[in-house]
């Protein structure tokens, strides 16, 4: 299913985001941009999450 390969991808981005904003912070760089960078695929992320979520009790619905 593609939206389960989205957030495969997502995530990864995610981390990537997150570790940058780490090294940011060890090198004391006061670049505000770089904790946004995370907000960028956090936000898609918890939509295809909460749809992956949802999915099994939508089906079940469907089968009542």
């Amino acid at each position: 299913m593609w939206i389960r390969q989205i957030h495969r991808w997502l995530s990864m981005a995610f981390t990537l985001a997150v570790i940058a904003n780490i090294v940011a912070m060890t090198m004391q760089l006061q670049a505000v941009w770089i904790g946004f960078l995370a907000l960028v695929p956090l936000i898609p992320l918890l939509a295809t999450g909460l749809y992956l979520f949802a999915l099994p009790y939508i089906g079940r619905r469907g089968n009542a």
